[in-house]
């Protein structure tokens, strides 16, 4: 079952996208990034997915997007909105934090904040374009829970090879920021899809299960 609500934040209202498992063992919250909402084909096919493996899936639009502005607002802002929303869940499920890009970084600093068992990081930006000398690796391991980072083969904002030794990677081959392979006019590909959904579900399985 789908249900769709506006949860108020401190800076606006947030558009709150539902698919409750029948028998939950997890609750994923799906965060986008700056580039587009909810509505990127890797979030929707990760929470189409999941509830069908009893993980509930909660979709979060920041209240920019939801107002139609076309620029995200600062860091600090979207951590504001997006712990709004968790704050209003109150769910019984372990919740596990999933996010793309900035919404990946929002994730890894909220993360014990909003007492989740995991954070699933698609996309990590680990540094701006060009500029590795201004990494965000300490943003990343400061998440302090299990993390699961996603990142594509040519990712601009971090190759898989700049991570830290120990990091928990999975690598998109060919893809780049927006998880798009070669051929695929820039969309993420229905495979890649299936491999993003598959891996994030079997992720959060062998999570709980601990």
């Amino acid at each position: 079952m789908t249900e769709e609500r506006k949860v108020p934040t401190p800076h606006g209202d947030a558009r709150l996208v539902t698919r409750r498992a029948k028998h939950p063992v997890a609750a994923v919250v799906l965060s986008h990034g700056a580039g587009r909402g909810i509505d990127s084909p890797d979030l929707l096919a990760i929470a189409r997915k999941l509830p069908t493996h009893d993980i509930s899936s909660y979709l979060v639009e920041q209240p920019w997007v939801a107002a139609g502005r076309k620029v995200a607002p600062r860091p600090e802002v979207l951590d504001e909105a997006l712990l709004a929303v968790c704050d209003n869940l109150r769910m019984r499920s372990p919740l596990i934090l999933l996010g793309r890009s900035a919404g990946a970084r929002s994730s890894v600093r909220l993360a014990r904040r909003v007492g989740a068992v995991g954070v699933v990081a698609l996309s990590f930006p680990l540094h701006p374009p060009g500029s590795p000398e201004k990494s965000r690796v300490a943003e990343l391991t400061g998440a302090r829970v299990p993390t699961l980072v996603i990142q594509g083969e040519r990712d601009p904002f971090g190759a898989p090879s700049e991570f830290p030794p120990g990091t928990d990677l999975v690598v998109v081959p060919g893809a780049d920021h927006g998880l798009a392979t070669p051929g695929s006019k820039r969309q993420v590909a229905p495979e890649t899809q299936e491999l993003l959904a598959r891996t994030v579900r079997e992720w959060v399985q062998r999570l709980v299960a601990r």
